[in-house]
C-alpha cells in the first residue's frame, strides 16, 4: 500500500508525463497533411497593435472544402499583417484575398514533404519520450530521498518505482500509438 508520500511523487510524475503527450498531440494537429486543417495556424503569429497574436485569436477560420481555407479577420485591416504572416510561417501556400475573406488553397504534399513530416514527427515523439523520461527518473529519485530522508518503507518506494514504470510505459505506449497515427495520415494521399 503507498504512503500519502509515494502517492504524491507518483501523482506529480504521471501529470507531468500527460503533460507531455498532450502537447505532442496538441503539436501534432499543426501539421499541415495535404487537408484543410484550421489548427495549422495555432502558431502563426500576426502582429495585432504591436503583439504577436495567434491568427486563431483574430480571425475565424473556416474549410469549405477539403482543400481550402478561409479566414475572416475580425478588423478588414489585418489583412495585409495575416497574409504576411501566413507567408513568412512558410507552411506552403499562397494566401489571396477579396477584401473581406483571405483563401488558402492547400496543395497535395510532395513525397519529399512528406519525409520531411514523418521526420519531424518523429522528433517530435522522440522529445516527449525524453520529457516521459526525465519525469520518471525525478520520482525514483525523488523516492529514495523519501527512503532515505523521511522513513519511506523499502517495499513502499519499490511499489510506487513499479508504479511509476506502468505509467511511463503506458505513455510511451500513448506516444508511439500518436507518431504511427500522424505518419500514416501523412502518408494517406
Amino acid at each position: 500500500m503507498l504512503t500519502d508520500r509515494a502517492k504524491e511523487i507518483v501523482a506529480a510524475a504521471d501529470k507531468k508525463m500527460q503533460d507531455a503527450v498532450n502537447f505532442l498531440e496538441e503539436d501534432l494537429k499543426t501539421y499541415r497533411v495535404g487537408k484543410a486543417n484550421p489548427s495549422i495556424f495555432n502558431n502563426v503569429n500576426v502582429n495585432y497593435y504591436g503583439t504577436p497574436t495567434p491568427i486563431p485569436q483574430v480571425a475565424s477560420i473556416n474549410t469549405p472544402d477539403a482543400r481550402t481555407l478561409a479566414i475572416q479577420p475580425w478588423e478588414k485591416n489585418l489583412i495585409p499583417a495575416i497574409e504576411k504572416a501566413i507567408i513568412d510561417n512558410n507552411l506552403g501556400f499562397t494566401p489571396s484575398n477579396n477584401g473581406e475573406i483571405i483563401r488558402c488553397s492547400v496543395p497535395p504534399l510532395t513525397e519529399e514533404r512528406r519525409k520531411e513530416l514523418i521526420k519531424k514527427a518523429g522528433a517530435a515523439g522522440e522529445n516527449s519520450k525524453v520529457v516521459v523520461r526525465n519525469a520518471r527518473r525525478d520520482a525514483i529519485e525523488q523516492l529514495k530521498k523519501a527512503q532515505k530522508n523521511e522513513g519511506l518503507s523499502e517495499d513502499t518506494e519499490k511499489e510506487a518505482e513499479e508504479e511509476v514504470q506502468k505509467i511511463t510505459d503506458k505513455n510511451v505506449k500513448a506516444i508511439d500509438e500518436l507518431i504511427a497515427a500522424k505518419e500514416k495520415e501523412i502518408m494517406t494521399v
